[in-house]
Parts: C-alpha cells; sequence; structure tokens
C-alpha cells in the first residue's frame, strides 16, 4: 500500500523590490509526495530543489492517507 505524504516548504524567491533593489520573497509551497517513510519524502523534496538550484526549508511533514481510486 501506498504512502503519501504532504510537504510542506518555504521557498525564498528573488524578486524586484522597485527603486532598482531587489527583495526575498517567502512562499509557501505544499507538495504530496509517494515515499515510504518521512525521511525518503524530505529527500524527494529536497532532491528535487537543490536538482533545480533552490534552497529550500522544510517546514513540516504530515502522513496523509489517500483513498485509492480501486
Amino acid at each position: 500500500m501506498a504512502k503519501y505524504f504532504e510537504v510542506t516548504v518555504t521557498v525564498h524567491h528573488e524578486v524586484d523590490g522597485g527603486k532598482g533593489g531587489t527583495k526575498i520573497k517567502k512562499v509557501k509551497e505544499s507538495y504530496l509526495v509517494d515515499a515510504m517513510t518521512v525521511t525518503e519524502a524530505e529527500a524527494k523534496v529536497v532532491g528535487e530543489f537543490e536538482s533545480a538550484g533552490i534552497t529550500v526549508i522544510m517546514k513540516y511533514l504530515q502522513l496523509e492517507r489517500v483513498k485509492s481510486s480501486k
């Protein structure tokens, strides 16, 4: 049986702050990850962001019960 974890992360995006400057905007994003353990779910999310060159801060991971479509 598959386990799904809801992973909420905070991503820092650099945006134009006007007046020739930039500022950091914090954006919360949620992902549903298919993994056997919390550690595996965290590693998958961090790996995806690192491959894109983005630093991510984990906020929380929660086990989600998802019903199958069978």
